[in-house]
């Protein structure tokens, strides 16, 4: 790749081509248990953010009412920082001159001017259309005026509340690269291999540490076994509406082989199977050109998710209130030597696999330098993403609208997608993934309810952008 065309498809700032694509989509702007006093005291008192998405400064907070508002963070008198303004309940006051702004950007308090002065009903700060979902509050950057689409039907934004999880972590690289790491079907042989398997009693909510579903002469074969014996996947991938559907066949012998089934979400979004019962949807937010958060959701298609013990096996991950991870470059992302040599592949921890994900990212350095890459085969599906991206780059350089979930027709879609880690029969895998997803469709307690989706009201956010 030469280095312009890098260029193009990994900065997201304000007036860069990459970024205009970006902004035609919902993104994450935080967790809603960052207003949690429980997990961050500061919230009982004061609950206002400083956030940063796409290269923007911005301020989150949440009035009395339980509304919140998402303002460009700098005040539109003299730019004072309004990170630090007093939330007085109906809105959020600069502490420089006493201007205060509801949580759509109106200015409703001027108090220096003069008796009778009407300039505050001529001011508004530029706010963002924002709406919380499955435990995370989406905002949307597209132009002032413009009506978003919907927050796409998909099931870990369709599911109620007591079947998912959201939880997230930054990275401090590129976005597209957080990216690439996740819908890359090969890696996981590798990056994420264990030398022993563990109890499978133990696996509730850890990544590669459940069975696959189906089994081998009566053996149920947990996932680490599957990626670390059958290392050569066979990978091929086919368009959806939102993406791509990426398919890697494993064969076990003549008669078995393993399927994993994900998906590829235009722009920054994958989702791949957890246990036969739930999904992990992840997007892959820039913060900046060298920072991400990744978001994810854990769906389940059975019973509530048990959101304290899943909360609690990743805090100690992460350090509050910016989930920032404890490991990193700093600290060699906890490298272990001996480890290396006797219990995994990388060397990393066994207890949290997006350490190993971290490692990847980072280690490529802020922005990976993809002149100097050389892929083969099995990057077959980065390669596919690529030519996706730079499309999508043309087309709204030519006032277009880039695919997927940019597009409201798309985005109103109950689409799934539908994912499977399992043991097939090797003629009839095709025919056996299909009836693996509708039968756990069927067990799902919510998803009958939902056959067509139409849009929820929660799926039109208030306008909270200038008139």
């Amino acid at each position: 790749m030469k280095a312009e065309q890098n260029e193009l498809i990994t900065r997201i700032g304000p007036g860069t081509p990459c970024g205009a694509v970006m902004r035609h989509y919902w993104q994450p702007v935080a967790l809603v248990d960052e207003f949690n006093p429980a997990l961050d005291p500061s919230m009982a008192i004061r609950p206002v953010k400083a956030v940063r998405i796409l290269g923007q400064d911005l301020v989150l907070f949440r009035n009395a009412q339980g509304d919140y508002g998402l303002l460009d963070r700098d005040c539109p008198h003299r730019g004072a920082d309004l990170a630090f303004g007093r939330n007085e309940g109906d809105g959020l006051r600069c502490p420089f001159h006493g201007w205060k702004f509801d949580v759509t950007g109106q200015c409703i308090e001027t108090p220096a001017e003069p008796t009778g002065s009407t300039l505050c009903t001529r001011v508004r700060q530029r706010s963002y259309p924002i709406i919380e979902r499955s435990g995370i509050l989406f905002g949307w950057f597209g132009p002032e005026g413009q009506t978003p689409p919907p927050l796409p039907g998909i099931d870990a934004f369709s599911a109620p509340a007591t079947h998912t999880f959201a939880f997230k972590g930054l990275w401090r690289c590129n976005w597209l690269q957080a990216f690439e790491v996740g819908i890359d079907p090969a890696h996981a042989s590798y990056l994420h291999r264990f030398f022993e398997d563990e109890s499978l009693e133990g696996s509730y909510g850890r990544q590669f540490r459940g069975a696959s579903a189906g089994d081998v002469q009566g053996e149920r074969w947990p996932m680490t076994r599957v990626m670390r014996e059958l290392d050569q996947p066979e990978i091929s991938f086919e368009p959806t509406d939102a993406g791509l559907r990426l398919t890697a066949l494993r064969p076990i012998n003549e008669t078995l082989t393993h399927v994993r089934v994900t998906n590829s979400l235009f722009p920054h979004t994958f989702v791949i199977p957890l246990s036969e019962t739930m999904t992990i949807t992840q997007m892959h937010v820039p913060v900046d050109d060298t920072h991400t958060y990744w978001y994810s959701v854990f769906t389940s298609f059975a019973g509530p998710v048990d959101k304290e013990a899943m909360r609690n096996q990743r805090l100690p991950s992460v350090t509050l209130p910016d989930y920032i991870p404890k490991s990193g470059k700093h600290n060699h992302w906890g490298f272990n030597p001996e480890e290396q040599v006797s219990r995994t592949y990388l060397g990393m921890g066994e207890d949290d696999i997006n350490v190993h994900d971290q490692w990847a990212c980072e280690s490529m350095g802020a922005i990976q330098d993809r002149t100097r890459e050389h892929l083969g085969t099995s990057d077959k599906v980065i390669m596919a993403n690529r030519r996706i991206l730079l499309k999508a780059i043309e087309t709204v350089q030519a006032g277009g609208l880039p695919p997927g979930f940019a597009q409201g027709a798309v985005a109103r879609q109950r689409m799934g997608p539908d994912t499977v880690d399992g043991i097939a029969p090797s003629g009839q895998w095709p025919q056996w993934w299909r009836e693996a997803c509708d039968a756990k469709r069927s067990g799902a307690p919510w998803d009958a309810a939902l056959p067509g989706h139409a849009p929820t009201p929660a799926d039109t956010p208030a306008d909270t952008s200038a008139a």
